[in-house]
């Protein structure tokens, strides 16, 4: 009565690794689509690069040489980091179709040979890390993007300076007010909203580059060399700002399961890549003819009648931009629990139709203190821009080295094909981080704080997750024993099923042994119910499920739930009794274990991270809600646990 054997594991597709690209017709609606999540971030991007690095905390001087520098330096940025690093190669190393580096670690923990390797351990601590820093830059981004668009209004006038701040904290207010209504609605006019956004920009770049056609020799990687041969350390100081153009990569590998990575190229080289440069080379442009539009050679672009519009345009562009970073925070959040790296949380599904729309409370409202926070201390986008870099590099470089592993662990590669590529990326990757180390002291401790706060958390309830189930273990009692003892000593049987949830598809409950101690009777059907994260992001219907039958009325049920998926009790339920268990929820009792938890005990971590473990413990969501067990037919079982 198997309904499954396995989740499934290891690689996909072919012996290298990657699947190849379907050969079934481009969907339009996808790369419109994608315009608006995927390229969102780094879309709003010559808002504020170039201004950064003329007119930013440490300015350079507007000559021609600093601009065909500057220019050359943005180009050849986005071409080997975004064109070659991220959407010919790493959009490749998906898992089942989904991307960002916790799907990269599930990856390479489905692999033996991975967990094995003495580089593991550092693998997973990596991905963490580069994962915390993510929600460092889930702050700055919407910051820094909406506060750049309203700064417009200090081009049209002075006089407007005063209300730039009160109203990116109205915008940002009303952002993260709007998400528990979901995005699905909103999220239908991102494409097109950005297709006008990425057409603008071009538009106004070429209206520039026209009087001044010979900004395009800053393609010449020359100018680079001369560049840092003049400037020397001032010159990572603005490659520190350049990596601004490049900010929204982690964002475009994440969203690769929502899109597909045809339809994530097609929009990039088609639309996106074109756009960005005709705009960029065109503020270089501008800047050779007026230098002092340095202060915001983005505006200095649009001619004056167009000003307020396309602050207007801007805004929009900005909440979209904000907005991605938002729901791949919320996702992010949710593979974390299920990868056993967060507690549970209150999620709330906003779609019935895309499975990716969620919403999280405290995410949602922490991200919203924590903006609108560093808006009113930073009070400017270039005071901002210290602070961004540093967590988006960090992961790049963490993104980097578990793609190395992965190739050479997985997928098998020498590493005379493996090295020479991944050096190239990680040649860029730690420069544009020591650029932006320099601006320490000038914001760029904050992502790095945000960063070692949230892995603090995810490693405490990993580990403490780990002594818990240890401890848990050694008190263990086997279940072939209890079925002898239950066969020797026969107890009253009830009508009815008992499920009895437990985090560990080996032994027999603590729930159940303190059940069968003070009551003294069982149901006619006991269902001992596990539930069990695969290191894939979905797990078929038809692989759900293993049901093994104890005998005497006893089943161990386990049920597989893929890392973006959240488990629902009920629904397994059905489909146990559709695959034969005959189950009646109307007369079925579910019995949760739940732990106390002592500090006192004798493990190996530290009192302090017990006591933070306890507090995450006792502020999870209970499973009952978290599952989708009805409130009515739960009986819960207490013990006290030492740690």
């Amino acid at each position: 009565m198997d309904g499954s054997t396995s989740a499934g594991s290891g690689s996909p597709g072919s012996q290298n690794g990657f699947q190849p690209i379907s050969p079934r017709a481009l969907d339009i609606s996808l790369v419109i689509g994608a315009l608006g999540v995927v390229f969102g971030d780094i879309g709003t991007s010559p808002l504020y690069a170039i201004r950064e690095c003329f007119a930013g905390v440490h300015p350079i001087p507007v000559t021609q040489a600093n601009v065909f520098g500057v220019i050359s330096l943005v180009f050849w940025s986005l071409v080997v980091v975004v064109c070659i690093k991220y959407i010919i190669f790493l959009l490749r190393a998906d898992n089942r179709g989904e991307g960002g580096i916790f799907a990269l670690l599930s990856l390479v923990r489905a692999d033996t040979e991975c967990r094995t390797s003495p580089l593991y351990p550092s693998v997973v601590m990596a991905a963490i890390f580069g994962a915390s820093l993510i929600y460092g830059d889930g702050i700055i981004t919407p910051a820094i993007s909406v506060l750049s668009a309203m700064e417009g209004l200090e081009v049209a006038t002075k006089a407007l300076s005063p209300v730039v701040l009160p109203l990116t904290c109205i915008v940002l207010l009303t952002l993260f007010l709007v998400q528990k209504s979901g995005t699905y609605g909103v999220g239908r006019i991102f494409g097109p909203v950005m297709f006008i956004w990425f057409i603008t920009i071009a538009v106004l770049g070429i209206a520039e580059i026209i009087g001044h056609p010979h900004i395009f020799t800053a393609i010449n990687p020359l100018y680079i060399i001369d560049f840092f041969a003049d400037h020397k350390l001032k010159g990572m100081v603005v490659l520190g700002s350049v990596v601004l153009v490049i900010t929204g990569c982690e964002a475009l590998y994440a969203d690769l399961g929502h899109f597909g990575r045809r339809s994530i190229r097609v929009s990039w080289f088609s639309f996106v890549f074109p756009a960005l440069l005709l705009n960029y080379f065109g503020q270089g442009a501008l800047l050779l003819e007026h230098p002092e539009m340095a202060f915001n050679p983005f505006y200095g672009l649009v001619p004056r009648p167009l000003i307020y519009p396309m602050v207007g345009l801007s805004t929009i562009a900005t909440i979209i931009a904000s907005q991605a970073l938002i729901s791949g925070a919320f996702s992010l959040t949710q593979q974390a629990i299920q990868l056993g790296y967060c507690p549970r949380l209150v999620i709330f599904h906003t779609s019935s139709e895309t499975m990716g729309q969620i919403y999280i409370p405290i995410v949602n409202y922490g991200l919203m203190v924590a903006c609108i926070g560093v808006v009113l201390a930073f009070k400017s986008s270039s005071g901002l821009a210290g602070a961004y870099g540093i967590a988006v590099t960090g992961t790049m470089i963490i993104t980097s080295f578990i793609y190395l592993f992965a190739v050479t662990k997985v997928w098998k590669w020498s590493l005379w094909k493996a090295v020479p590529l991944v050096g190239l990326f990680l040649a860029f990757d730690i420069s544009y981080f020591g650029g932006n180390l320099l601006k320490f002291f000038q914001g760029g401790w904050f992502p790095l704080v945000i960063g070692a706060l949230v892995m603090t958390a995810m490693t405490t309830w990993r580990d403490g997750r780990m002594e818990l189930a240890q401890s848990l273990a050694q008190r263990r009692f086997p279940i072939g024993l209890f079925l002898d003892d239950l066969k020797e000593r026969p107890l009253h049987r009830v009508k009815g099923t008992a499920v009895f949830l437990t985090v560990t598809p080996e032994g027999t409950p603590p729930a159940l042994l303190h059940h069968v101690k003070h009551n003294h009777v069982l149901h006619e059907k006991v269902i001992l119910f596990t539930i069990v994260t695969a290191d894939t992001p979905m797990v078929r219907p038809s692989r759900r499920l293993t049901i093994e039958d104890l005998g005497q009325g006893f089943y161990r049920l386990i049920c597989r739930f893929g890392f973006m998926e959240k488990p629902n009790v009920p629904e397994s339920m059905d489909l146990a009794s559709r695959a034969g268990l005959g189950i009646d929820i109307a007369t079925t009792t579910f019995y949760l274990g739940r732990e106390t938890l002592l500090t006192s005990g004798i493990s190996k971590m530290p009192r302090w991270r017990k006591e933070l473990f306890a507090f995450l413990a006792r502020n999870a969501q209970n499973p009952m809600a978290y599952f989708g067990i009805p409130p009515n037919r739960v009986i819960e079982i207490g013990a006290q646990i030492e740690l």
